[in-house]
């Protein structure tokens, strides 16, 4: 892919283009309302997509760190990190004025939202660029829109998965060529608004630091009827490729993000929320998958793939569209 070189970057170079970038990453304790950011990353990037400065940060979740074999970050390693109410203002400034642009760029404003509505404070932020829609709207010539494989594309190594600061620096340089083959085309960056929270009504108590429940138990709740989901079902998942949307997810057993909040995220991406395993369901998730439940034995009696709820959660910020 042909970019701009330095002789022509301001003479072609778009004037609605913004004058500034924050790219962002954060690691948490999980993808409910109530879980809490555990470190975050910022690189301040110009005009142009240079990078001008970064900054790093662990912060106390002051609850259990959720899925350290994703994160690595221990309830030790956390405990002596400043509270996001000790960081939010130098968060804010490293914030302030410029884009926000983040893999997946919803999950993560939706978590800064929330801190700084919990720290009564308003995060300084605007507008937000999702760089898996800038990729799409270059038409990019990735096997799926996971980090890896736009850092693959314009040679960006990765040095350490799921580390902020490592997945904001790999964002940052896979960013600048994409920023720049837009700019030379002349595309219209995939800019949304951002609206900040405002107040915060904090909900049931979670185990603070200190605890490792991972999971919890299993309480009664009535059934909830959900809308049909509205795609075909494509088939089953294969381990290569992303989620599509259409395809009958089952859940078995104990999750760490309460089972109506992961459903519900199941429903908003496309997914049909299966109740039961059939030779029709695409993936079953369960964190064990070697119970001798109904679902789990019928999985492996049909050949229904299985995943753990974290390759799950990640697969979720990935869902391809179903086809037309």
């Amino acid at each position: 892919m042909t970019m701009l070189d330095d002789r022509t970057t301001a003479a072609t170079w778009p004037a609605a283009y913004p004058q500034g970038y924050a790219v962002v990453d954060v690691e948490t304790t999980g993808l409910a309302r109530d879980d809490r950011i555990v470190s975050a990353a910022v690189y301040r990037l110009d005009v142009h997509g240079d990078v001008e400065d970064h900054w790093y940060t662990l912060v106390n979740p002051e609850r259990d760190p959720g899925p350290v074999w994703i994160h690595g970050l221990t309830s030790d390693v956390l405990e002596g990190a400043p509270l996001f109410a000790d960081i939010a203002e130098e968060f804010a400034a490293r914030l302030d004025g410029r884009v926000l642009v983040a893999h997946n760029a919803m999950f993560d404003w939706q978590m800064i939202a929330r801190e700084y509505a919990r720290a009564e404070r308003t995060a300084p932020v605007r507008q937000r660029l999702c760089t898996i829609a800038l990729s799409k709207e270059l038409a990019l010539p990735l096997p799926n829109h996971k980090l890896e494989s736009l850092a693959a594309h314009f040679g960006v190594v990765q040095q350490r998965a799921h580390n902020a600061l490592d997945d904001a620096r790999v964002l940052a340089e896979a960013f600048r060529p994409s920023l720049h083959a837009a700019a030379e085309r002349n595309v219209r960056l995939p800019l949304l608004e951002c609206r900040p929270l405002t107040e915060w009504a904090s909900g049931p108590e979670r185990p603070r630091i200190g605890y490792q429940a991972s999971y919890r138990s299993n309480t009664w709740r009535p059934s909830r009827k959900r809308p049909p989901c509205p795609y075909p079902n494509p088939g089953r998942y294969e381990s290569d490729k992303p989620l599509k949307q259409g395809m009958r997810v089952a859940f078995s057993g104990d999750t760490s993000v309460d089972r109506e909040l992961l459903e519900d995220r199941t429903a908003d991406a496309g997914l049909h929320v299966a109740t039961s395993v059939s030779r029709l369901t695409s993936l079953l998730v369960t964190n064990d998958p070697d119970a001798a439940t109904s679902k789990t034995v019928k999985a492996k009696a049909f050949g229904t793939p299985i995943v753990d709820e974290a390759a799950y959660t990640q697969l979720l910020r990935d869902v391809a569209p179903a086809d037309e």
